[in-house]
C-alpha cells in the first residue's frame, strides 16, 4: 500500500480501526472500533507510526511501501 493511501485511511477511518483490520490485526481492530481508537490516543499513535513507516502488519512486515 502506498504511504499516501495508508495515511489517508488511518486519518479518516483509524478511529474505527479500519487500518488495523486491513493489516490483519482483527482483535485490536475490534478494540479500536469499540473504544473510538482507544479514546483517540491509540489512533494518534498509529497515525504517527504510519507516517513514519513503522506500522507493521500481523506478520511483522511494514504495512506501508514507498
Amino acid at each position: 500500500m502506498s504511504k499516501t493511501a495508508a495515511v489517508l485511511i488511518t486519518f479518516f477511518l483509524g478511529e474505527f480501526g479500519v487500518h488495523r483490520f486491513m493489516a490483519g490485526k482483527i482483535l485490536t481492530g475490534l478494540l479500536w472500533l469499540c473504544t473510538a481508537g482507544l479514546f483517540g490516543i491509540g489512533w494518534l499513535v498509529d497515525l504517527i507510526m504510519v507516517c513514519t513507516g513503522s506500522f507493521k502488519d500481523k506478520h511483522g512486515n511494514p504495512w506501508v511501501t514507498g
